[in-house]
């Protein structure tokens, strides 16, 4: 399953997630992610402290447990997407 992640810094930890997040190897990243989620991509507004990614999991729970690890600094949304061919066939099949 696709996830949508879009989360915003708590602006009185933003230098602090700045720290975390600018000092992690692309091993650190893997280990925080954890095993059962693939980070499919990530876009950061340095300036207004947001971001939104797209993973892939066949967990929810996986997806929570990664988000937990940064729950102290971020206020955060996940929101389970279709990609363009997932939702063409759905809308497809109730078209027709």
């Amino acid at each position: 399953m696709l996830v949508m992640v879009s989360w915003e810094i708590y602006p009185d930890k933003k230098m602090d997630a700045f720290a975390a997040f600018g000092q992690m190897t692309p091993e650190d990243d893997a280990a925080d992610l954890g095993l059962d989620v693939k980070l499919v991509g990530r876009w950061h507004d340095l300036a207004a402290g947001t971001g939104t990614a797209i993973v892939e999991s066949a967990s929810v729970e996986a997806v929570y447990s990664w988000i937990y690890n940064w729950a102290p600094m971020i206020e955060s949304t996940i929101t389970p997407v279709l990609d363009d061919e997932t939702a063409r066939a759905i809308l497809k099949e109730k078209m027709a």
